[in-house]
């Protein structure tokens, strides 16, 4: 047993049972979604891509909440701008291209969705519509099938602020509550529902929702990595032991404008969003790294050369591959063995 000494002597992730090995590679994902995002951007802009929803400032609640739970049996039902997510459960730069670039080989839906719509069977990713809100009551469904089959797994949700508006999330909320199912809801609350700033949404917290369907609240910091994955993990544990769902509130700022469509600067200030910046999460970890020396400058640079690298080859592979073929449409439509008929 260790002594209250030599835990205080522990940074926060080893206490926390993160080794050096894990949180850097935490690290690794959130530069890899960033860099994604940025690199998408510029696609949109060059005519190469349509679209894109940007991720940017939400990234190192996504990883965080990723490594907490259990990426070989939990359920996933990420929403739009939950690259950092996906990309921690398994998906790659090479997946994530093809998707936004609408090609046949998009693992998510060979080209027919619009980016940011994930869905892999492999890694338990359930596939998420356009509508806002829509995955709640699925993730609860799936919370409902672990505790009939009595399997240990939990099913874990993400969605904006503005989503906790939507009688989706308080319908789900209630049958999850109700039926003290192994669900987490994690609310994104990124201050803006496209143009609405959570003043004009919420008159209190999206946490404190979670009492009036009888299970626990938690408001953390989003740009916190390491109480997110604390927070997260708890969630976990709570609902493996029966004791049903948690409503987690991570507070962040959407640094980008709310896709490539929209004009943020027709609703918010520069100087708001310079300020936001400087709590960025992805430097704030970064700092973390560095000064509990197991990170450097130069393994800093080591690392955007290589995600530089993957990003320019994914890029070209996603730009280059085939389209779908036009009477593929025919396909996945109705039931049948997924042969297009005379």
């Amino acid at each position: 047993m260790k002594s209250e000494t030599s835990v205080q002597q522990q940074s926060k992730h080893e206490q926390l049972g993160l080794t050096h090995h894990q949180v850097i590679d935490m690290y690794r994902y959130m530069r890899m979604a960033r860099l994604y995002d940025e690199r998408s951007l510029i696609l949109q802009r060059a005519g190469k891509i349509n679209f894109h929803v940007s991720g940017i400032g939400q990234e190192t609640a996504q990883v965080a909440a990723a490594f907490a739970l259990d990426r070989e049996k939990d359920f996933f039902l990420p929403y739009y701008r939950d690259y950092g997510f996906v990309l921690a459960a398994g998906m790659t730069l090479k997946d994530l291209m093809l998707s936004v670039f609408a090609k046949a080989e998009d693992p998510n839906s060979g080209g027919r969705q619009m980016p940011g719509h994930f869905g892999s069977k492999r890694l338990r990713i359930v596939t998420g519509s356009s509508p806002v809100t829509t995955q709640v009551p699925h993730a609860v469904g799936f919370a409902l099938a672990a505790k009939m089959q009595k399997k240990d797994f939990v099913s874990f949700v993400t969605f904006g602020e503005g989503s906790s508006n939507q009688g989706d999330f308080h319908e789900g909320c209630n049958f999850a509550g109700v039926h003290k199912l192994p669900v987490i809801l994690m609310c994104e609350n990124n201050q803006y529902a496209i143009s609405v700033p959570v003043h004009k949404q919420l008159g209190g917290k999206v946490a404190d929702r979670a009492l009036g369907y009888g299970f626990p609240g938690i408001q953390v910091d989003g740009n916190d990595a390491l109480e997110v994955y604390r927070v997260v993990k708890e969630a976990r544990e709570r609902a493996i032991r029966g004791e049903g769902p948690t409503l987690i509130e991570a507070m962040m700022y959407r640094l980008s404008p709310h896709s490539t469509s929209d004009n943020d600067m027709a609703y918010r200030t520069k100087e708001e969003v310079e300020e936001n910046r400087k709590k960025d999460g992805v430097l704030k970890f970064k700092n973390y790294l560095i000064e509990h020396g197991i990170w450097t400058e130069e393994q800093e640079a080591e690392l955007v050369a290589e995600l530089t690298k993957e990003m320019k080859e994914a890029t070209e592979y996603g730009d280059n591959a085939p389209f779908p073929k036009p009477e593929d449409t025919l396909l996945h439509v109705y039931a049948g063995d997924g042969e297009v008929k005379a």
